[in-house]
């Protein structure tokens, strides 16, 4: 029996907390057999990191060598127990795990609640706060705890309505038990067989021995406690696989793929990894943290502090299990062992060619995957390091051809037109945008594909990314001379030859270059163009505008770099100023026009206009004259 030493305190929770266990309290989770799950889950990493510690400790299992998880019912009390044998918690763990969602994107997990009970409550088992899915069921939940190395024990509870209280114990055992004090409606729960069979369904897998003491005192076996990734493909159903991924990565979705691979030679591990079906709510945190564990001989010894698994793969959950490493080695060793290096290099070239395969094998399917993945394997490209064609054999983009459906680069590669040197891309904010752009008109004169890039890691990459095979990457923004090697034909190229050599369009370029002073390196004409008077480009070996403006907005970056103004001398408007300008020179008019010509081309690049009351100025006054006449 416990004995309670002192008045306990009372603390509140955590804002985000108070609102996850409003959510919990006041909806019906569409199946409340989770929370016996999550809660074994717990017990079960609970005893994974007291073995791993106690590698280097033994004395911390020397009372208790056990380790092992009991369920335990209460039926004139209308609770139900269930203790594990694991690292336990201390009154500040207990304050950190309990009292507040400690756990990374919080934040994003409480802006994508809807207000819609039957939406929200399923995000609960997407972001995977297991411990307080206790509530589901219960109207009081008393948890006491004996971390491991401690003498003190303490206790903590709650009914979920706002305050939780922690006191310090007396004679509790190493670990952790919660009791769960049943709702009314949940009193089925104290049914020995019911109970067996939530085990056996989720956790099954679990390594360590999970009994049951019913109200008579008989105890039942309720798991097979094997190691799922050490049995042979052939002997792992489909449910089995799927209740594994549930366990390891707290989503109650079925997982988009499944590798599970045994590796021999000079290295023999096994993996057994999943790629999620939807965005985990971590993903784009900026500790870019793996979430897969690292098994020795079925031993768990870490799922933290070591690059298990690169960045740009963190969506994987699973298991790596290696044969050939220590069971006592360190993290800092870890870190520097040709072992894991090889382990990670080689399941990182599997994972690779999984997602080469689907991605060939079905497109639309492979989709699903790009949308929720596709930026975070692209920063692949941007590491040194990293394997970056077999990165590129996966990435797959909208095109100004087909934009939306995707494209390998592979496919791209076939389209490409005869003579065509260069893979082209435009970067910007969204798909439809990139198609309007004044930028894509000359390539779509020409029969020329570019690829379309939306997400702000693509502006990285493609600058540090310089060839596909022996193909380079080139920006349209850079390219327009490029399009030199494809003359249009018939009588359109024949103006646009003529308006080119034109002493007007010479003379207007010049005024152009005076009139813009330093606001502008250079003015020079295109080919770029075919609807659009006028664009911006950037100079060979200078960074594309949008990646510039986000470095500078970043402040990463002391001065923007002037751009060019690129003209096209066929168009109406530029051959009608070039005449005006050869006649007259420069007047008030001419230098208005030419200067809402330019915020023009700032705006359709994204860019702030200069100054705004000047534009706003120059429009009402054209718009005024044009009405007029």
């Amino acid at each position: 029996m416990t004995e309670t030493l002192e008045k306990p305190a009372t603390h509140q929770f955590a804002a985000e907390t108070a609102r996850v266990l409003h959510l919990m309290i006041h909806a019906l989770y569409t199946n409340r057999d989770i929370f016996l799950r999550e809660l074994i889950s717990n017990a079960s990493d609970a005893c994974d990191k007291l073995r791993f510690e106690s590698l280097t400790n033994s004395t911390l299992t020397t009372e208790q060598p056990d380790l092992n998880i009991q369920l335990s019912i209460d039926k004139d009390a209308g609770t139900l127990t269930i203790r594990d044998s694991g690292i336990g918690m201390n009154h500040d763990d207990l304050i950190a795990n309990l009292g507040t969602i400690a756990k990374s994107g919080t934040s994003e997990f409480l802006n994508k609640l809807t207000g819609d009970t039957s939406k929200d409550v399923n995000l609960i088992g997407q972001f995977g706060v297991g411990f307080y899915a206790s509530f589901m069921v219960a109207d009081k939940v008393t948890v006491t705890s004996r971390k491991a190395g401690e003498e003190q024990a303490w206790q903590w509870e709650s009914d979920g309505s706002g305050t939780y209280t922690i006191a310090p114990l007396d004679a509790q055992p190493r670990g952790t038990a919660i009791t769960l004090h049943l709702k009314e409606d949940a009193k089925d729960y104290l049914d020995r067989h019911r109970l067996g069979h939530i085990a056996e369904t989720y956790s099954d897998h679990i390594g360590f021995p999970i009994t049951l003491t019913d109200s008579e005192g008989v105890v039942h076996n309720l798991n097979e406690g094997s190691a799922i990734w050490a049995k042979p493909k052939s002997e792992v159903t489909d449910e089995q696989y799927q209740e594994f991924y549930r366990h390891v990565a707290h989503s109650p979705e079925k997982p988009w793929a499944v590798l599970h691979n045994k590796a021999e030679g000079k290295v023999e591990y096994t993996n057994l990894l999943f790629i999620p079906a939807i965005k985990p709510f971590d993903l784009f945190h900026p500790e870019r943290k793996s979430r897969v564990k690292l098994y020795v001989k079925r031993v768990f010894i870490t799922d933290e502090g070591v690059e298990l698994i690169p960045p740009y793969l963190r969506f994987l959950r699973g298991v790596v299990d290696s044969a050939d490493l220590p069971l006592n080695i360190s993290r800092e060793t870890l870190q520097k062992s040709p072992v894991l290096d090889t382990i990670r290099e080689s399941v990182t070239s599997r994972v690779l060619s999984e997602l080469k395969k689907r991605a060939e094998k079905d497109m639309e399917d492979y989709a699903s995957f790009w949308e929720h993945f596709g930026a975070v394997l692209k920063e692949g490209l941007c590491e040194g390091m990293a394997p970056r064609e077999k990165i590129l054999d996966c990435c797959v983009f909208n095109t100004r051809s087909a934009p939306g459906k995707l494209m390998t680069l592979a496919q791209y590669k076939a389209n490409m037109r005869e003579g065509q040197e260069a893979i082209y891309y435009l970067t910007g904010e969204s798909v439809e945008a990139l198609q309007h752009s004044p930028q894509m008109e000359g390539f779509a004169a020409r029969g020329i594909d570019v690829l379309l890039l939306t997400d702000h890691v693509d502006d990285f990459w493609a600058n540090v990314t310089l060839k596909y095979g022996d193909i380079p990457f080139r920006s349209v923004v850079k390219s327009g001379e490029d399009l030199e090697k494809f003359p249009l034909e018939g009588d359109a190229a024949k103006e646009a030859e003529k308006a080119e050599e034109s002493a007007d369009i010479a003379k207007l370029m010049d005024a152009m270059k005076t009139l813009y002073g330093e606001a502008v390196r250079d003015v020079r004409t295109t080919r770029k163009l075919a609807e659009t008077p006028i664009c911006l480009g950037v100079g060979e070996g200078d960074m594309d505008m949008r990646m510039e403006r986000f470095l500078a907005e970043h402040k990463q970056l002391p001065k923007r770099a002037a751009k060019l103004v690129e003209i096209n001398p066929q168009h109406p408007v530029i051959q009608s100023l070039a005449a005006r300008v050869a006649a007259a020179g420069l007047n008030t008019d001419t230098e208005d026009a030419l200067w809402l010509l330019y915020d023009q081309a700032l705006i359709a690049e994204g860019e702030p206009v200069t100054d705004s009351a000047a534009f706003a100025r120059r429009l009402s006054q054209f718009l005024s004259k044009g009405l007029a006449a």
